[in-house]
């Protein structure tokens, strides 16, 4: 069970990643492309990469990864480490959402540098991903943050607050 999840886990994840590299590359080609049945097909395909392959794409990664995670009970720093720029990945996927919707607009653009800054910063967190993955680093979370693993620690924080009952 637990490698059938993880293969599903692997082609999701590639399957959204390689969405969300080509997605700059076809906001850039809105530039070049005038009105007319020439901007619908660019608009038609655009779409298709983001809502009909993409975004599926993620939400089976990440309910896959979270699946893996109960299964393997991964509770380490490196992991941690990893959610987050996972949410980086979340929120710039997103971002490429917000692009098309207004990209098609008529006075709609995506110029160079947007596509350069979107397509770096989806390399930058694709490759972070991958390194602290394969890499499986050793981070001490008690040099910057003492007892963020530790059981029952949020209590100190609402230990003043008190729960209502019936």
């Amino acid at each position: 069970m637990t490698v059938f999840l993880k293969f599903i886990h692997l082609a999701a994840i590639a399957v959204w990643s390689g969405g969300l590299l080509v997605l700059p590359f076809l906001f850039w080609q809105r530039a070049t492309v005038a009105a007319g049945p020439d901007l619908d097909r660019l608009h038609r395909l655009t779409r298709f990469v983001y809502v009909g392959m993409t975004s599926p794409a993620a939400v089976v990664a990440i309910g896959s990864g979270t699946a893996l995670i109960f299964l393997q009970a991964t509770f380490q720093e490196w992991f941690s480490l990893k959610m987050v720029l996972v949410g980086g990945m979340v929120m710039l996927h997103v971002v490429a959402g917000l692009v098309l919707a207004h990209l098609f607009l008529p006075d709609g653009r995506f110029g160079l540098f947007p596509h350069i800054a979107l397509t770096s910063a989806y390399l930058v967190l694709m490759s972070a991903i991958i390194w602290i993955v394969l890499a499986k680093p050793h981070i001490d979370s008690s040099q910057f943050a003492p007892g963020l693993f530790e059981p029952g620690k949020l209590r100190q924080f609402f230990s003043d607050t008190r729960t209502p009952t019936p």
